[in-house]
């Protein structure tokens, strides 16, 4: 992370954290950690095709699936990600 990029925006009800990678540090981000204390986390992912593939993947077949209900599933398409929505196309 890069310090003087990150900030910080906190509102009555709203509280937002930028975070810069830094330099050198390449990729998407998949998911981040949050909470009070080290030791009780909670996990959130960001929005991705991967992430969303794997997050409806559980949704439409939660236990091991046979591959015919694999072949069956529908293919999902993340389109585009903006700060007030996300556009995704299910075949």
């Amino acid at each position: 992370l890069v310090s003087p990029e990150s900030s910080v925006s906190v509102s009555a009800h709203n509280a937002v954290v930028g975070l810069a990678k830094a330099p050198g540090s390449t990729g998407l981000w998949e998911k981040f950690s949050f909470g009070l204390h080290p030791a009780a986390l909670q996990e959130r992912l960001f929005v991705s095709e991967e992430n969303v593939d794997g997050f409806l993947g559980t949704a439409f077949c939660p236990s091991p699936c046979s591959q015919s209900a694999l072949e069956s599933q529908p293919l999902i398409e993340v389109l585009d990600v903006t700060e007030d929505r996300i556009q995704i196309r299910v075949e």
